[in-house]
């Protein structure tokens, strides 16, 4: 028994003397929080220079997209830790206007909080190891980068960069053009690449994107896109046309097929059948689908597109809505930001345009309302539809908000198309006039224009908005609250 009860000892001992030099040997976190920072500037450095050169290499873009991921994840931590102080006020206000709660809950909600704070302090640390590690690694692949081309470009500032660039997409970007530029080695005369995603993901984007590229456009002297719920016998005819102009002039030929629901193995068969005996070796074709069924048409490795991470989603809303504004002397805006990044389903064209707004009125006032409107709206359509308004959408199910400062009125969101129109037929009166109050239409059903990309294929998604009068009240007349909102 003595024997038992002295290893016990020994045991608890041991124990408690571990805790305490674990306890006292940590560096508190603020420490971590400078260190996590300043690695955080020399990760951003590489990143920097690497978007600046075109990098062939495999292993090194795959060895950037980690350091990027990384990146982005050490940024998403230091921003949650920095946030702390601004939840906590939030949710003891929240408690306060709730009226008695009782002690019980009272040190439920404390407990919780101090572990919220303990895993994100462990964040910090963790974030910092695996970023220096990742850093030192990186040693040699920092020397052979400035053996690579520097890419034609103006000197830019981030936000604008992101605003014109395929964010998140450097690696994928770098894998279909090198597909495009690289001597075809198998024994058929063109290549085909499958690029597969969900819906919105940016397959579409990703594509025309790198079609602009002067190094693709050169290599290709005709690109020819079609779309397969499109695409007809007369189309075939067409292709027949261009492909025997190309193979006359030796001339290499690109072609984009867009797959829109299942595919027609006949038709597809048809176009391969024309591309081997017309087109010149060299000659290359991209499909792209929601179905990973088309991967058994490449003749090289299937390209996976996935929606954003929380960690890459959030970097790009913070850049954008703050664009050369520091936001460590805007705590309280980067709280306000960043609960408003988790209400957005990771759609960019949503968090470009919530950017634009935020942008134009650096109110901490304004930035509450804006979430609470946002916050109202998700919440109402959860309750009563079941979903997020975004899957309302895309399920071609109406949506219905509110403008801010117009309480009397329902708008009913009735659908969004995507197109490529002229600027002349795109809608004046865009989405954030009409849900933001700078606009007031007389009723009716009008188009409206939610959202114009920046970027190739520049695609305008158009919006059918219904007004609906509720139940007449008097009402204050209220100013609007932005008097002026720079458009997207």
């Amino acid at each position: 028994m003595e024997i038992f009860i002295s290893a016990l000892m020994g045991e608890l001992i041991s124990r408690s003397v571990s805790s305490i030099v674990n306890k006292y040997s940590k560096p508190p976190a603020e420490a971590v929080e400078a260190g996590l920072e300043r690695i955080l500037l020399r990760g951003q450095v590489i990143i920097d220079e690497a978007m600046g050169r075109h990098i062939t290499n495999h292993g090194m873009l795959q060895q950037l997209s980690m350091l990027r991921y990384a990146m982005y994840q050490g940024y998403y931590v230091l921003d949650t830790f920095r946030c702390q102080a601004h939840k906590e006020e939030e949710n003891n206000l929240a408690v306060s206007q709730s009226g008695v709660v009782s002690n019980f809950r009272y040190a439920q909600r404390l407990c919780l909080s101090r572990s919220n704070n303990k895993r994100t302090a462990q964040g910090l640390e963790e974030a910092l190891d695996s970023l220096r590690s990742m850093i030192l690694d990186a040693s040699e692949m920092v020397r052979f980068l400035t053996t690579y081309p520097r890419l034609r470009r103006q000197p830019y500032i981030m936000h604008l960069l992101l605003d014109k660039c395929m964010f998140a997409r450097q690696r994928e970007t770098e894998v279909v053009t090198n597909f495009l530029l690289r001597t075809q080695s198998c024994t058929c005369s063109f290549g085909v690449l499958p690029i597969v995603g969900p819906e919105n993901v940016g397959k579409t984007s990703l594509v025309a994107h790198i079609c602009e590229d002067e190094r693709v456009r050169d290599h290709f002297p005709q690109i020819v896109f079609f779309r397969h719920d499109n695409f007809r016998a007369q189309d075939i005819a067409t292709l027949r046309g261009r492909c025997a102009a190309r193979h006359e002039n030796n001339g290499r030929l690109l072609i984009i097929v867009d797959i829109v629901g299942d595919l027609d193995e006949d038709l597809w068969e048809s176009m391969c059948s024309l591309c081997r005996q017309s087109t010149t070796s060299g000659s290359k074709i991209i499909i792209t689908s929601r179905s990973d069924k088309i991967t058994k048409l490449g003749t090289t490795q299937t390209l996976v597109l996935k929606h954003l991470s929380d960690e890459e989603f959030w970097y790009f809303f913070k850049v954008m809505t703050f664009g050369s504004t520091d936001p460590k002397m805007h705590p309280r805006l980067v709280y306000l930001a960043m609960e408003m990044a988790k209400l957005m389903n990771y759609n960019l064209a949503e968090a470009s345009i919530a950017a634009c707004v935020l942008r134009a009125n650096f109110s901490i006032n304004f930035w509450c309302k804006v979430l609470a409107f946002r916050r109202g709206y998700i919440q109402n359509h959860l309750c009563k539809f079941g979903g997020h308004p975004h899957e309302l959408l895309s399920e071609n199910r109406p949506v219905y908000v509110k403008a801010m400062g117009t309480p009397t009125e329902d708008i009913l969101v009735l659908d969004t198309n995507q197109t490529c129109s002229s600027e002349e037929e795109v809608p004046k009166i865009t989405a954030v006039d009409v849900l933001y109050g700078t606009a007031k239409p007389q009723g009716g059903t009008f188009k409206v224009l939610a959202w114009k990309s920046p970027i190739p294929p520049y695609h305008c998604y158009i919006q059918t908005y219904k007004i609906r009068e509720l139940q007449a009240r008097a009402v204050k007349r209220k100013r609007p609250l932005m008097k002026r909102i720079r458009h997207v």
